[in-house]
């Protein structure tokens, strides 16, 4: 006897978003919420805090505060615990590393570029300064990477 299994039933797919300016978080915050897309979005403010968020330490203890994403948008000018150590950290991490992450970040040199695809970066996007192009540059990333793009199911730990 054949069993047809149903379909996996997919939850709201998880944007973890990483970025200390408020203007930035809001402009991103408000295309993302015009997307033809349902996504949840969770925000960090800093390394630290992106860890802790990862890592389900301090105030992210319960899956509820800190539920696995399915993407991190991640800047790398952040106060602490800069976006390149946290991009190390995960991509060093077998319980990490399978997450996409996508550098988004005004910073366009070459160094911080190479850098951030040696430490295993999925994509790096230099942050546009106008805003039709970052509209558009927030509507390719989400139909990319939630549309066209099948995310691995990452384990919940």
């Amino acid at each position: 006897m054949t069993r047809i299994s149903a379909p996996p039933i997919h939850q709201t797919p998880v944007l973890l978003i990483v970025e200390d300016s408020n203007e930035d978080f809001e402009a991103l915050q408000r295309f993302l919420g015009r997307s033809s897309v349902a996504i949840a979005i969770q925000r960090c403010i800093n390394g630290e805090q992106a860890l802790a968020f990862l890592y389900r330490t301090g105030s992210y203890v319960d899956r509820q505060s800190a539920p696995r994403p399915g993407l991190i948008v991640l800047d790398l000018n952040l106060p602490g615990t800069d976006g390149r150590e946290v991009l190390r950290r995960i991509k060093q991490d077998d319980n990490l590393k399978m997450i996409p992450v996508v550098v988004f970040t005004t910073s366009n040199n070459p160094k911080d570029i190479e850098v951030c695809y040696q430490y295993g970066a999925n994509s790096y996007i230099v942050k546009p300064i106008n805003f039709a192009q970052l509209k558009r540059d927030v509507q390719m990333l989400v139909e990319y990477w939630f549309e066209v793009t099948t995310l691995p199911d990452c384990p919940e730990d």
